[in-house]
């Protein structure tokens, strides 16, 4: 008995081993279009609620001091920016997340 082993197997067991893990290895991870229109609306949605929030506010606050169109106006404002504030923060945790997915793979 020789205790060379044969080249020829080897490299088909190589190929085999190869094989398997590439079975194995999961596909990258792609982003679908349902993902990216679920993004969307989240941040519309966000940006249309700070703004009723602040119109319900402002109008309940004019209502209840009888002054009608300036605290309407002030917390629409307010409410329109809280909306752009919550979307930039959706924006930057979107950003960090496609970073760390990144950085796995």
């Amino acid at each position: 008995m020789t205790d060379t082993p044969d080249p020829e197997k080897l490299e088909a067991l190589d190929a085999r081993i190869k094989a398997a893990k590439a079975a194995i290895e999961p596909a990258p991870r792609r982003e679908s279009k349902y993902e990216k229109a679920s993004l969307a609306w989240r941040m519309v949605l966000e940006l249309v609620i700070g703004m009723a929030m602040g119109m319900g506010i402002g109008f309940g606050l004019d209502s209840l001091f009888g002054t009608l169109p300036i605290f309407l106006i002030l917390f629409s404002l307010l409410g329109f920016a809280a909306g752009i504030r919550v979307m930039m923060r959706t924006a930057e945790e979107v950003q960090r997340q496609k970073v760390e997915r990144s950085t796995k793979d």
